[in-house]
């Protein structure tokens, strides 16, 4: 093997990298400009609707708003929430939901996607609804 082509295959890994960074960066740039109007027009309104309906069912639940994220939490229980976050982390950046459920002494959290490989700004209320649906029963069986 010749120093040259390794020089080579090393300069187009180099130039590779430098790409891929560049492109994650414009997905990841994107995803944060369209989860402001996500959490706002979308993920907000549900989650106030949801928590009024737990309310009026007997399951207290109130809605905060952390910069940049979206809670709802117990009312009974502040270990117990469902908190929505924009995983820029992610490749493509995602938005997660985090479950943190109390038990015991125990604390229990799980992290998914709401949508698996769905841009940000193609997620809808219904999304939201269906996430919150498929969670809440964990905190509904006891």
């Amino acid at each position: 093997m010749e120093i040259s082509d390794i020089r080579r295959r090393l300069r187009q890994t180099i130039e590779t990298a430098r790409r891929r960074a560049t492109e994650r960066r414009v997905r990841v740039d994107a995803a944060s400009r369209a989860w402001e109007p996500f959490l706002v027009n979308k993920a907000t309104p549900v989650l106030r609707m949801f928590a009024n309906a737990l309310k009026a069912e007997g399951h207290p639940f109130q809605v905060f708003t952390p910069a940049g994220g979206l809670r709802l939490m117990s009312e009974r229980s502040s270990d117990d929430f469902i908190e929505l976050a924009l995983d820029t982390a992610a490749d493509p950046p995602a938005v997660v939901g985090r479950v943190n459920r109390g038990r015991g002494s125990r604390l229990i959290t799980t992290e998914r996607a709401i949508r698996a490989d769905t841009p940000v700004e193609s997620l809808t209320e219904e999304d939201v609804l269906a996430f919150l649906l498929d969670e809440i029963a964990a905190f509904l069986e006891r």
